[in-house]
């Protein structure tokens, strides 16, 4: 596999701030913000919208890593597809993916491993204009420095079991983290969005897959992949916030809604 050239930010400048010394400020202020936190999490669920409207939601789950930072040295890292369709979950042959902070390094070594599932491809071209993923590295990079490297997959038409396949070859132990990526319900008002993230939020506590229904998360997916995952190992769920567009920076209605949870 090629793995010399670098994934180039594609929302850098829409979705978060393209200047380093900006982008680091915003992310350490959302950091900084609210409750303390405390945990050690297994695995997160983080929303990626743009900052404005889903940063200080990401926080809430990325502030519990920082006491990890010398211990997560691998990240797997799996989010929907928006742009370029796919059949199964796709890696990237990139060496790193680049963000205003520096540049991310991909881990390579489970390749083989993954790529015997027939369910797993690298496709490039799914990962090229992908924000699900990008939005989470500069968070990441904040919290873990650069004693991390990723393993970033798009996930496209897939079921849960197909996930947990992955899940089980990455897993590893106290050195991995597992983040999914997923906004919850899309363009309901206000008090409709809460209703229905509300449910989502019940299924996900209680590793309900078959409570969450194709409107209710984006990257549902990756996410009952995860549920799957978390009931077969016996973690704990955690809810750290549960909000919408119409709380951070938007009209109320129309809403996008976020989530943020931690799994030990």
């Amino acid at each position: 596999m090629m793995m010399s050239i670098i994934r180039q930010p594609a929302v850098a400048g829409t979705f978060y701030p393209d200047d380093a010394k900006t982008l680091s400020a915003q992310i350490s202020a959302f950091l900084d913000a609210g409750a303390p936190a405390s945990g050690a999490p297994k695995a997160i669920i983080v929303p990626h919208a743009g900052y404005a409207y889903s940063g200080a939601i990401a926080a809430s789950a990325y502030k519990l890593l920082g006491p990890l930072k010398d211990r997560i040295k691998r990240v797997v890292l799996l989010g929907p597809c928006h742009r370029v369709a796919l059949r199964g979950a796709a890696l990237s042959s990139a060496a790193a993916f680049a963000t205003p902070l520096g540049d991310v390094e991909i881990d390579h070594d489970m390749d083989s491993a993954l790529l015997s599932l027939p369910q797993v491809s690298v496709f490039d071209a799914t990962h090229n204009q992908e924000h699900s993923l990008e939005v989470q590295l500069p968070f990441l990079q904040t919290v873990l420095g650069s004693n991390f490297k990723l393993i970033p997959m798009v996930v496209g038409d897939a079921d849960a079991d197909e996930v947990m396949e992955i899940l089980e070859i990455l897993w590893g132990g106290d050195e991995t983290l597992v983040v999914i990526s997923s906004d919850l319900s899309h363009y309901l008002n206000y008090n409709g969005a809460k209703k229905v993230d509300g449910e989502t939020c019940k299924a996900i506590e209680n590793l309900d897959l078959d409570g969450i229904d194709d409107y209710q998360a984006c990257g549902r997916t990756p996410l009952k992949g995860l549920l799957k995952m978390a009931d077969k190992k016996g973690l704990k769920v955690t809810t750290l916030d549960l909000r919408n567009s119409g709380d951070t920076a938007g009209p109320r209605d129309r809403v996008v809604g976020y989530g943020a949870w931690s799994f030990e």
